[in-house]
């Protein structure tokens, strides 16, 4: 058995397509399909349902994948790990966010990056909380900022790092002139642009709509943060932000800020990382620092009288 067989069959597994996991393997598909063959014939047991084009991994193809990821996880671990030893930290190190935890994550690299100047940074930071969760499993990434919800712990390794609270964004001619703050219920009632209900932020925001005893039902739904205070910029809209975007934006000229009460609600945010040992040098040495970063002190630095524009 060769890893460039265990490879080839994960590829196969995420692109479900045998030319486009040929291609991302950087081989012909013919090459991809004999190694494949093989490694069935070695294993002694059929991997992938054919037809005239490929229709699915078998039941036992699906258990093997797991393996395969496990395994060319700790290679690739083994390697960062010697090579730790011989010249310091390399090689790239893969972090996810959730839409809304994309400004805290720079700063966790940018230590990173000046403690380990051999390394470099990949960011994802547009992925929903279970395709983060799933990525780590499936070795893709080496870790993820997203909401630390019950039960998280119990299958992942966890670094809180700050909670997060949110804000209401609008135009200065939205909302009660001269107000310090707006009620849950209070935002409900205006023309809302809110993430799309798919994502996880968008549902802790339902839910605490809900413990308002509100329900909000936006004009505008975006996937993307940046999208929402682009459309708040043009006077037709409000959103609600999380806080931690002002460490990065600051109170936009011609908007306001308002912290929302009733219900003062926060959600703790974290770092997630895969609970095997040793895993990855690269999600060991983030853990590390993320222990000895105050993320939250970090994004509290904002001057007062900026909430309200």
């Amino acid at each position: 058995m060769l890893f460039r067989q265990l490879e080839y069959l994960v590829a196969l597994s995420r692109e479900r397509h045998f030319a486009r996991a040929a291609q991302a393997c950087y081989v012909s598909q013919p090459a991809l399909s004999e190694a494949v063959r093989k490694l069935e014939d070695e294993l002694g047991v059929p991997l992938v349902r054919r037809g005239r084009k490929f229709e699915s991994l078998t039941p036992e193809g699906e258990r093997i994948v797991l393996w395969a990821q496990r395994i060319l996880a700790d290679r690739d671990a083994l390697t960062d790990e010697v090579d730790a030893l011989r010249t310091g930290l390399s090689g790239q190190l893969c972090v996810g966010s959730v839409p809304t935890a994309a400004t805290a994550v720079s700063l966790l690299t940018e230590p990173f990056c000046t403690e380990h100047p051999l390394a470099s940074v990949r960011v994802l930071s547009d992925l929903r909380s279970e395709d983060m969760l799933r990525k780590i499993q499936d070795f893709e990434i080496d870790a993820g900022i997203t909401y630390l919800r019950a039960g998280i712990s119990e299958k992942f390794q966890v670094v809180p790092l700050y909670r997060e609270r949110y804000v209401l964004l609008t135009g200065t001619a939205i909302g009660r002139p001269g107000a310090r703050n707006a009620t849950w219920a209070e935002a409900a009632r205006l023309p809302l642009c809110l993430l799309v209900g798919t994502m996880q932020g968008r549902r802790v925001l339902d839910e605490i709509f809900e413990m308002a005893g509100a329900r909000a039902e936006p004009e505008v739904e975006t996937d993307s943060v940046a999208s929402l205070f682009a459309h708040v910029r043009t006077g037709r809209w409000v959103g609600v932000v999380p806080y931690a975007w002002l460490h990065v934006f600051g109170v936009p000229r011609g908007m306001r800020v308002l912290p929302l009460v009733e219900p003062d609600h926060t959600v703790p945010m974290g770092l997630v990382t895969t609970v095997r040992e040793p895993g990855s040098v690269m999600a060991r040495a983030l853990t590390e620092l993320a222990r000895r970063t105050d993320v939250a002190a970090v994004l509290e630095r904002l001057p007062t009288d900026s909430l309200t524009g």
